[in-house]
């Protein structure tokens, strides 16, 4: 699992286009967007935690990559 601080997400247009890039390179990941927090979770994906980082800021929302819970 990993979790992304994305501050330029405020809508549920953003949220979407944030979905839209990470399935866009890990079509079988399950995305849950938290508007309120600014928040992304991204479970099921191969990864690495950078390389969706930067297909979330590529569709124009910086991503920092969080630590994921244990």
């Amino acid at each position: 699992m990993f979790r992304y601080k994305v501050d330029k997400m405020g809508c549920g247009g953003c949220a979407k286009s944030v979905t839209r890039a990470v399935l866009g390179i890990e079509p079988n990941a399950r995305v849950e967007v938290d508007l309120g927090a600014k928040l992304v979770t991204v479970s099921g994906a191969a990864g690495p935690a950078d390389r969706i980082a930067q297909a979330i800021a590529t569709a124009g929302y910086p991503a920092m990559p969080l630590l994921a819970a244990a």
